[in-house]
């Protein structure tokens, strides 16, 4: 399975978020740096039974020491892109990373799933169309899947640190079912399918730089 280099992901973030600039900003990559920072800072204990605290967000194994190269898989590649997208709305930088460490093993075998599918087949605008119907939420592939975040339930007090759930849904009856089973006042969605292949898409037209040049 091909890995890659910090700058390659950076890159393909930048065309990602359509920054048009040569090389990504200055501030998406400070909001990379923070994340994997804090992914780091929190290490982990494979023992645990949590998944908050026995994986890492970002990282396969313990991260090498200061000055060592680092590679990353292309679904912590995808994860970092997640992250980010999750940062957009606002909640602590620590959220994200916790989300993605609760889901990494369901989100992790999703996105090696969704990467199998042919594009031809998933961004087909007739079948798009075909499929969509009154009152949906739109769509822009014919499988979509979500991470879906539950942030108010009826009659509770969920806040960022407390009773916040979240799922990876496939299809929108998944994430209808999901929504009702918790009562849910107040809820984001997230698709994952698109941003996975263009992510991948971008990655696949990166070259890794060589070390003492910002690699």
């Amino acid at each position: 399975m091909e890995d890659y280099k910090r700058n390659q992901i950076e890159e393909a973030l930048s065309r990602v978020f359509g920054e048009d600039s040569k090389e990504p900003s200055p501030d998406l990559r400070s909001r990379v740096k923070r994340l994997l920072d804090a992914d780091r800072a929190l290490g982990r204990n494979p023992r645990s039974s949590d998944p908050e605290k026995s994986t890492f967000a970002f990282y396969s194994v313990e991260p090498p020491g200061k000055g060592a190269e680092v590679r990353f898989s292309s679904y912590e590649a995808f994860a970092i892109l997640t992250a980010l997208r999750l940062m957009r709305h606002a909640w602590p930088q620590s959220f994200p990373v916790s989300v993605l460490r609760r889901v990494r093993s369901k989100l992790e075998q999703e996105h090696a799933r969704i990467l199998r599918q042919d594009p031809e087949i998933l961004f087909d605008e007739k079948a798009i169309r075909a499929r969509a119907r009154p009152g949906d939420l739109a769509v822009d592939n014919t499988d979509p899947v979500f991470l879906v975040v539950v942030s108010g339930q009826k009659g509770s007090s969920a806040d960022v640190a407390g009773l916040m759930l979240f799922d990876i849904c496939r299809g929108l009856e998944s994430v209808y079912k999901f929504v009702g089973q918790h009562a849910a006042e107040a809820w984001s969605l997230f698709e994952l399918v698109t941003p996975a292949h263009y992510l991948e898409h971008h990655l696949a037209k990166t070259e890794p730089k060589k070390r003492g040049r910002g690699a």
